[in-house]
């Protein structure tokens, strides 16, 4: 009896871990975090009309598609109820390394709002770099001295309706988009001048194989293991009965 009982437990932990598991691969994935602006915040990407500029309170940042050389980033309101921006971001090594979620600004002249630079989440050794549009990279670039990522693409700036979905026609520009930087002399030089990729042992490819799956509604490769502890919690089922068969035959 005891040893029935104790293959049923192992039954029972093991279908748990199956259904558990899937929920923390899927935020791990699309690393959402919530940030708090103490005061407006201009943003680059395609954005629903009239937000260019967040005003001041608590965003939900998160990724909606991961490339290996790129990331699909979205900023929704804190309820996650409406998609205020859809960005293309680079991670890039070069910037600062931290342990928790950081949000970096270039600066603007008294009275402007700050625009954003980069998104850290906690774990990465490299931040996710955003992406402009080229007139507004040349004019970041110039007041704050420093090189500002760009796409030469025509992208839509507003969007009448929230982007919800990472096969939507927006979507599919940014990640073909080509980027480069801008220095503050005009310049255009190619991304490898100003951003190192993070190295192999980061998880920028995992991510990448995670995102397609998901959008077609599989689970990740991450969690491919997870059918074989639902099987081995029924053999484990199957075996306690069998057992039980045997020691009442014996009784």
């Amino acid at each position: 009896m005891n040893l029935f009982k104790t293959a049923t437990t192992v039954c029972g932990l093991a279908l748990m871990g199956a259904i558990l598991s899937p929920s923390a691969v899927a935020d791990d994935w699309n690393r959402k975090t919530k940030i708090t602006f103490s005061g407006p915040v201009e943003i680059p990407g395609v954005h629903l009309a009239g937000w260019g500029v967040l005003p001041a309170g608590t965003y939900t940042f998160k990724v909606l598609d991961s490339l290996s050389d790129r990331h699909i980033v979205q900023i929704l309101n804190e309820q996650e109820t409406t998609v205020y921006a859809t960005i293309l971001a680079i991670p890039n090594f070069r910037l600062k390394s931290t342990d928790k979620t950081v949000i970096t600004f270039r600066e603007r002249p008294a009275g402007q709002p700050e625009a954003l630079r980069a998104w850290f989440y906690p774990g990465r050794q490299w931040g996710e770099e955003f992406v402009y549009p080229k007139a507004k990279a040349m004019e970041l670039a110039k007041i704050t001295n420093t090189p500002v990522l760009f796409t030469p693409v025509e992208l839509p700036v507003e969007v009448a309706e929230p982007i919800k979905t990472a096969d939507a026609p927006v979507v599919q520009e940014l990640r073909r988009a080509p980027v480069m930087a801008i220095t503050p002399r005009g310049e255009e030089v190619q991304l490898a001048e100003v951003v190192t990729p993070p190295p192999a042992e980061a998880p920028v490819e995992a991510a990448a194989a995670v995102a397609p799956m998901q959008q077609q509604g599989t689970l990740p490769e991450t969690a491919s293991t997870l059918p074989l502890i639902g099987l081995f919690g029924l053999l484990a089922l199957g075996g306690a009965v069998a057992l039980r068969a045997v020691a009442k035959r014996l009784n």
